[in-house]
């Protein structure tokens, strides 16, 4: 069973008085870490986008992420930035460099370096801390790039899975390398559950570009009571959290929490620092057990990837 994010007040007078009524009582559900800012609404949601950047910026020093909407122009600064465009279609300069943009498209840009666009696009920028190498280009395109191609794996797994890999941790998952932030862009059916852990791991953000309907994230703060399978048959309603996904939606995943992509969404899949090796951890078979255990059979199952039935 999955748990929406928003709870009717009267709800939660029923739940308190449970225990004075003598009822069963599920654990109540802990305020959830994940954030979304909805960038694609009207007015771009700045309270949402405020609060998706001081939750990054407390977890990951050094780093910070702005939204820029119906821009023609993005100032140099004295930090390195990648820009993720999210909307528009233009052609771009970076001093004596030039390209066409579209969504889906980013532009690396070193310290003193600003972005001159023929026409107006909306952008999330990432400023990070360090350098970028020498090798690393000014404009990435995935769509128009040979060097960039399909590489399922991840959260799209399937043959023929649109992953394509712009900035990674090894040289051999794709040519541009990046200790600092780490994206690709993804075409997300139906993902495996796992988390990132919080000693070691990294931040996750999901920047939605094309969806489908019923596109949808599941999400949980109970990782150590899935991988301990300690959840009880009171507890598993309020075990996941389910939020839906539309064109423009900035998603903040913390370190330590468990995800599942659902439904059919394209988005930029983005790291800081880095999609480290051997810090995706799956958790279908925990949650498979768990409703064996707990015998939680159609609507009151735990939501399991089939890799784990």
């Amino acid at each position: 069973m999955i748990r929406r994010m928003s709870c009717h007040p009267s709800l939660v007078l029923v739940l308190a008085l449970l225990p004075l009524l003598g009822g069963a009582c599920a654990t109540p559900a802990p305020e959830s870490s994940v954030l979304v800012a909805h960038l694609g609404a009207e007015g771009g949601d700045p309270d949402g986008a405020a609060a998706v950047g001081a939750a990054f910026r407390a977890s990951n020093p050094g780093y910070d992420l702005r939204f820029h909407a119906n821009r023609e122009r993005i100032e140099a600064e004295p930090s390195v930035r990648v820009l993720f465009v999210q909307a528009g279609e233009t052609t771009g300069f970076v001093g004596e460099a030039d390209s066409a943009l579209a969504v889906g498209d980013i532009v690396l840009l070193r310290p003193g370096e600003a972005l001159e666009c023929a026409a107006p696009i909306d952008a999330v920028v990432f400023m990070l801390p360090g350098e970028l190498t020498d090798e690393l280009p000014t404009f990435v395109r995935p769509d128009w790039d040979p060097r960039i191609t399909d590489t399922p794996g991840g959260c799209a797994t399937e043959t023929g899975a649109y992953r394509r890999i712009l900035l990674t941790w090894l040289p051999e998952n794709g040519p541009y390398l990046s200790h600092a932030l780490n994206a690709h862009r993804v075409r997300i059916t139906d993902s495996f559950t796992h988390y990132h852990p919080v000693e070691g791991g990294f931040d996750e953000l999901y920047l939605v570009q094309m969806v489908q309907p019923g596109a949808r994230l599941l999400t949980s703060d109970r990782t150590a009571a899935i991988e301990a399978r300690s959840v009880t048959r009171a507890d598993a309603a309020t075990v996941f959290e389910e939020t839906p996904l539309a064109v423009g939606d900035l998603v903040y995943l913390p370190r330590g929490t468990v995800h599942r992509g659902l439904g059919g969404v394209l988005a930029q899949v983005i790291a800081a620092p880095g999609f480290r090796p051997g810090t995706e951890i799956g958790v279908d078979d925990d949650l498979a057990a768990l409703n064996r255990e707990l015998g939680l059979t159609g609507d009151s199952a735990l939501p399991v990837h089939a890799s784990g039935e």
